[in-house]
Formats: C-alpha cells, structure tokens, sequence
C-alpha cells in the first residue's frame, strides 16, 4: 500500500492511500497523529487480509444481495429459499459496513419470539450468513458481524424425530388410494425423498434386477409449476428394492399406469406431483388411517430405523438414503445404532447361553 500524508493549505492532514486497483482514497485530520493512526489501520488491515473498500461498504445488504444472488447459480428452491431470508431481515436498507452483530442478534430474538421453529431460524440465519461471506470475499466489509451467533437451542435428534410404527405404516398403505399406496410404499420402503418418489418414471425401474435408479426430483416453484432437475448433490444412487416393492410397482403399472412420453408413476393434471398435491394426498391417507402428528417425511426415518435394526452399516444406510457423506446419516440416525453396552449385553448372554443351556 502507498500512502502519505501531506498539511493542507487550511491547517488539516490528509492522509491518502492507493489499494491493490490502484483506486485513491483519500481522509482529512485536525491532527497529523489521527491521519498517521488511519493509515496504520488500513495497513495493518491490508496485511491480515480484513482489508474492505469503503465505498463498497456503503451498498446497502439489499442492494449487495441483490447484486451478489443474481450471480449464483442456484436450484429454485434455493433461490426462493435465500430471498426468504434475505426479506427477513430488518436491516436490509442499512449500510453493509454499518451493520452490527446487535443488529443480527435482534433479528434472531425477534424470529424466536414469532414461534418460529429452532430449525427455521437456523436455516435462515445461514442463509444470510453466506451473504455476509460473500461481502467479506468481495472485500466489500471486513468481517463478518454475524458469526458464531447463539441461536435458539434446539430439540436433540433422538427427541425431536418421530418413527411410524410397522403398524401405522401398515395402516397407511391399506387405505391410501391405488395411486398413493404405491407413493407411500416408496417412501417408507426405499426411503425416498418426496421429490424423488414424484419424479419415478418406468423407465428408472429394472424389475428383472430388483432395482431403482434415482436420477431426478420434483421441485417446486411458485404457483403450480414444477421444476425438474438431478437430485440433491451425491444423493444420485441406485436402490435395491423388496421382493413386495417390486410387486406393488408392477401391479402400479399395470392397474393404474403411467403418464406421457416419459412415463410417469405418479401426475396431478398430467405431470408430476407437486408437494402441495402430494401434500393433500397425505392428509387425505391419515385422516382415512385414523392417524394424526405423521409427516411424509417420517416414512425416510421409518426404512433408515429399519435398516439399522437389521444390522446394517453407516455406509450401507447412507448409500440407501442418498446422503453425500457418512457423517450426515450419523448426525441423523446415530442414536439409533446399538451402543457399546448393548452390544455387550448381548455378547454376555450369548456366553451365558452357551454356558447355561440356554437359547442358541
């Protein structure tokens, strides 16, 4: 960095620097110690890499998101995910380069204080995090205000996740509608994401080997659209289906057919489901059920707490799922794994078993 400074004519410093663009700014001083002090900043500043255009520094968050988002590529959902948040925010008309963590902080509480969930405020707070990362990137301000904020606590996994019983499952799939039953079934034996089990087509099935590729997923868009793409990233792999999975696929095909040249399982008005549809479907199957506080989602958790109970590994369970890495399906599904102790439980009876007499 080149800097100086100079005594003006009317009795103020001005202290000057070039950045790396070789863009010139320039500040006034009573004082040449205060003039002398701003340039140790900026310098000390340049050096630990915390360096940020001033000017930049004056876009409002709106304004930088604005800029900053248009440049993403991103699936729609995210796109509408990141504009949520980004609305959310109370300081969006604030200089980037005057907003405080006080100002993140106040947006939390207020999100707490509006009920809404731990995981929503989470998501969101990450969302706008990126933005802030972005700016810092962009050299745009210094550092982030908004890291390594306290959010609001939330439920621990093993609490907070709900699993369907073999019965309420059971249930679900003896009233649900011909179409649905075999939606269901996809979800709560191959462990289907709601867009992934929207999206089948025929052609994704190999009856002769027992297995489906998933290769794509319903997203939706505003209004009734809907958005065809690849899966969430890593989540591409190829399930080996149940001997009863094959047959209700088969039966799916030949009692209720498929949809246009691609072949849909499943349509609402001669395309893939949109959530909102599938979304009423479900109700429609609990309310027939007698069943209530189920969510579609807790079918993925019902074939992960299966797998896991007959022995299978982190690796086996996080190829089924479509995780992109082990330790997702651990930070789900670990609790649900046998520990130590009962591991040791059970090593102790068998010895007492053989010793005993007992059960073999």
């Amino acid at each position: 960095m080149a800097g100086n400074i100079a005594r003006r004519s009317n009795g103020k410093w001005r202290a000057r620097y070039r950045d790396e663009s070789g863009r010139e700014h320039t500040r006034h001083f009573e004082r040449k110690v205060d003039a002398q002090q701003w340039l140790d900043q900026i310098a000390a500043a340049i050096i630990t890499g915390t360096y940020a255009d001033p000017r930049a520094g004056q876009n409002t968050f709106a304004a930088f998101f604005g800029e900053w988002s248009a440049r993403q590529v991103w699936a729609p959902g995210t796109v509408l995910a990141m504009s949520l948040a980004a609305r959310s925010v109370p300081f969006s008309e604030k200089p980037m380069r005057n907003i405080r963590r006080s100002d993140v902080e106040v947006w939390i509480k207020s999100m707490d204080a509006a009920g809404l969930a731990p995981g929503t405020v989470k998501t969101r707070y990450v969302n706008v995090r990126s933005v802030f990362r972005a700016a810092v990137r962009d050299r745009v301000i210094g550092q982030d205000p908004i890291d390594s904020i306290r959010l609001p606590r939330r439920r621990r996994t093993d609490a907070a996740m709900a699993i369907p019983t073999p019965g309420q499952v059971g249930s679900l799939v003896a009233v649900a509608t011909d179409e649905v039953r075999t939606f269901i079934a996809l979800c709560a034996f191959t462990g289907l994401r709601l867009g992934e089990a929207a999206a089948v087509q025929l052609g994704d099935i190999d009856f002769a080997n027992a297995t489906l590729r998933v290769e794509r997923q319903v997203q939706r868009l505003s209004g009734p659209d809907v958005d065809i793409r690849p899966p969430k990233y890593g989540s591409e792999r190829v399930v080996h289906l149940a001997p009863g999975m094959v047959d209700l696929l088969t039966r799916h095909v030949a009692e209720v057919g498929t949809v246009g040249d691609e072949r849909w399982l499943f349509r609402e008005n001669g395309e893939p489901p949109h959530q909102n549809a599938v979304g009423c479907w479900w109700r429609k199957t609990l309310k027939a059920a007698g069943l209530s506080g189920i969510k579609l989602h807790d079918l993925r958790h019902f074939y992960a707490s299966g797998l896991i109970a007959a022995g299978c590994d982190v690796v086996t369970v996080q190829r089924s799922l479509g995780h992109a890495k082990a330790t997702t399906t651990l930070n789900t599904y670990a609790h649900l794994w046998p520990t130590a102790e009962d591991r040791t439980r059970s090593a102790a009876q068998s010895i007492m078993d053989v010793s005993l007499g007992g059960p073999r």
